[in-house]
C-alpha cells in the first residue's frame, strides 16, 4: 500500500519529468535569429563558475520563479485589458489611487535615470507591486466582479502566491508543501479567469 508522502512524492517527481519534456520541446524549437537560449544566460552570467549546490538548488526553484513571475504578469495584464476595454486609454489615470500612481512613478522615474539598465515595462501598471493589485482590482470593482466574482477569494489568491513569491524573490527555497499550494492558486486563477 502506498502512503501519502510515497503518493506526493511520486506526484512531485511526475511533474518533474513533465516540466523536463516542456523544457526539451523548447530547447528543440527553432529560435529567431538573436533570441538567447537559456544555456546562452546560464553561460554569460558564469553560471558554471558557481557553486554546484547552490545553483542545483536555485535551478530547481526556477520553476516556482517561472510560475510566479507569469501569474503576476497574468493578473496585470487582465488589469490592462479589462480597464482599457471599459474605462478606455486613461485608465491609469483616472480610476488608480493617488498613492498607487506615485508609488509607480518613482520607480519609473528611477528607471529613466538608470539609462544603462533595461526597464521592466512602459505600462505604468508594471512597476506596481503585487499587493497594488487587489487594491487596482478592488477599487474597479465593476470592471471585474463578473470574471473574478468574489474579491476576498482574489485577495487570498495573490497573498498566498505573494508570501511564496518574497522568498524566491529574496533566493529562498521552498517546501514542497509551499510549490504544491502556488500550483493549486495558479490553476483555481487561471480555472476561473482563463489563461
Amino acid at each position: 500500500m502506498i502512503d501519502r508522502t510515497d503518493t506526493k512524492v511520486a506526484a512531485f517527481v511526475f511533474k518533474g519529468q513533465l516540466a523536463e519534456t516542456a523544457i526539451e520541446r523548447l530547447e528543440t524549437t527553432p529560435r529567431p535569429k538573436g533570441e538567447l537560449t537559456f544555456d546562452d544566460i546560464a553561460l554569460k552570467v558564469g553560471l558554471r563558475d558557481l557553486d554546484p549546490d547552490a545553483v542545483e538548488s536555485a535551478t530547481k526553484m526556477s520553476a516556482v520563479y517561472i510560475a510566479i513571475a507569469s501569474f503576476e504578469n497574468m493578473v496585470r495584464d487582465l488589469i490592462s485589458t479589462r480597464m482599457f476595454e471599459v474605462k478606455k486609454a486613461n485608465w491609469w489615470e483616472e480610476c488608480v489611487s493617488g498613492e498607487i500612481k506615485k508609488n509607480a512613478q518613482r520607480k519609473m522615474d528611477e528607471e529613466k535615470r538608470i539609462r544603462w539598465h533595461k526597464s521592466r515595462g512602459l505600462s505604468p501598471v508594471y512597476f506596481t507591486e503585487i499587493g497594488d493589485l487587489i487594491s487596482i482590482i478592488q477599487q474597479n470593482w465593476p470592471v471585474f466582479e463578473g470574471i473574478i466574482q468574489d474579491v476576498d477569494w482574489l485577495r487570498q489568491i495573490i497573498k498566498t502566491v505573494e508570501r511564496s513569491r518574497n522568498v524566491i524573490m529574496h533566493s529562498g527555497e521552498l517546501s514542497l508543501d509551499d510549490i504544491e499550494r502556488i500550483g493549486v492558486n495558479i490553476r483555481d486563477w487561471i480555472r476561473q479567469v482563463g489563461a
